[in-house]
């Protein structure tokens, strides 16, 4: 199920919100100009689906989310434990950065943590199939998917060039774990 645990940035164990109701996570979120939603797919895929399928499968889905963002592409990002590389990306996805556009996502298959940080605070966003969670240009944040990830989803791109990290250099997702 879906979740948000807010902190106070220098008090990584004391959560100051908890809530796995989709309704007060939105609410929340929303706080900081982060969108979240649950979208009822009629989409039923098979866990092997090559992304071609995945990104036909939901295109119109995808055509009107482009369309209310002014967004340019798509493409499909999977992860799974086998990957010869998920340590690598784990490791880079957990860097703090920005990017200079939006952050959207949708969530196929599988689950991983949204953590932003913002306004002093930390929102650990646990995301999972169904969410869609669109993250503005300049807000601080990072992802975990664990140590053995697995998820699809869907990202949007505004830039045709794809994902574009500016790291901070802050270490604050290691004081942060998610996994």
């Amino acid at each position: 199920m879906s979740r948000l645990t807010v902190y106070k940035d220098d008090a990584p164990g004391v959560p100051v919100f908890d809530s796995e109701e989709p309704g007060a996570v939105a609410a929340e979120l929303k706080q900081i100009n982060v969108g979240f939603e649950r979208w009822d797919s009629p989409v039923h895929l098979a866990d092997d689906a090559p992304a071609e399928a995945i990104l036909d499968a939901y295109r119109p889905y995808l055509d009107a989310l482009m369309g209310a963002t002014g967004a340019g592409s798509a493409d499909v990002v999977k992860l799974t434990p086998e990957h010869p590389q998920a340590a690598a990306l784990r490791e880079k996805f957990l860097s703090e950065h920005t990017h200079t556009e939006p952050e959207i996502r949708f969530f196929v298959a599988g689950s991983g943590h949204f953590v932003l940080h913002e306004n002093g605070k930390v929102y650990d966003a646990f995301c999972e199939a169904g969410d869609l969670i669109h993250v503005p240009a300049g807000i601080k944040h990072w992802f975990d998917a664990g140590l053995k990830p697995d998820f699809t989803a869907l990202r949007v791109f505004t830039d045709t060039s794809g994902w574009v990290a500016h790291f901070t250099g802050d270490d604050i997702s290691k004081r942060f774990p998610t996994a």
